[in-house]
């Protein structure tokens, strides 16, 4: 059995010098779990996807997240008084589950709108992996092994859930990229090179210290959320890069 990423993440009381938290937010095709994971083991950071926030969501009862999530983009254009209060349940608790997330430091956010929860704090980079519709269609076809049509409708589905879903919490244009400060053509650059750039920019980025932005440390988090996650990571340490930093309340 494969062991998983994050139990081979050395945890220590410190950040270093580096971004403490990276969000890669990625087109479906655009080998964006390949190059996270990668990132993430060159780093030595914790590497979490979509599997493990839902794991985690699952505990406080939204078993039914990755569902509405990944099939469902009119469950988040609904105007059903019944599916607007579990959507607003679900995108608070998502909320919660990635601030946490990037409390606790040394991270790499594979996708769920990291790079929109997380936009108004200094100490996060935030990547956008994408490719052309066309080369992303040859990218599922080779993956799943399906025909051209199956995987043009695959991703033109995972392309309006996403756009669905930040528009209708963050009010954000899912393919605006004024929210990142590292976009990657990956029909063009390799995932080596990819991977190099991200981790470049990981070492070399500057967190602000004049503007209004809040760093993750400052982050206010449930303890049981904190602890859920540091378990979840196999990890009892927050890499608090300040002593004076944030707070478990």
């Amino acid at each position: 059995m494969e062991i998983p990423l994050q139990a081979h993440v050395e945890c220590t009381d410190k950040r270093g010098d580096m971004i403490p938290v990276i969000t890669i937010s990625r087109e479906l095709g655009s080998e964006g779990e390949n190059i996270a994971e990668r990132v993430a083991a060159t780093l030595g950071y914790h590497f979490v996807d979509k599997k493990f926030i839902g794991d985690l969501l699952s505990e406080y009862g939204l078993v039914e997240f990755d569902r509405e999530y990944e099939t469902s983009p009119g469950f988040w254009e609904s105007f059903s008084a019944r599916q607007e209060k579990e959507r607003e349940v679900m995108a608070d608790m998502l909320n919660k589950v990635v601030r946490a997330m990037a409390y606790h430091g040394n991270i790499v956010i594979l996708g769920r709108s990291g790079f929109e929860v997380l936009i108004d704090f200094s100490d996060v980079l935030r990547v956008r992996l994408q490719s052309p519709f066309s080369a992303r269609v040859q990218q599922v076809m080779a993956q799943q092994k399906i025909t051209d049509e199956q995987a043009k409708a695959i991703v033109k589905e995972s392309d309006k859930v996403r756009m669905a879903y930040v528009a209708e919490f963050y009010r954000a244009p899912w393919e605006a990229i004024q929210a990142f400060d590292l976009v990657i053509n990956t029909s063009k650059i390799s995932p080596d090179l990819a991977e190099t750039w991200v981790v470049n920019a990981a070492k070399a980025f500057v967190i602000g210290t004049e503007t209004d932005e809040s760093i993750t440390d400052s982050i206010d988090v449930d303890p049981v959320l904190a602890l859920a996650v540091s378990d979840r990571l196999n990890c009892n340490v927050a890499h608090s890069h300040h002593n004076e930093g944030g707070s478990v309340r």
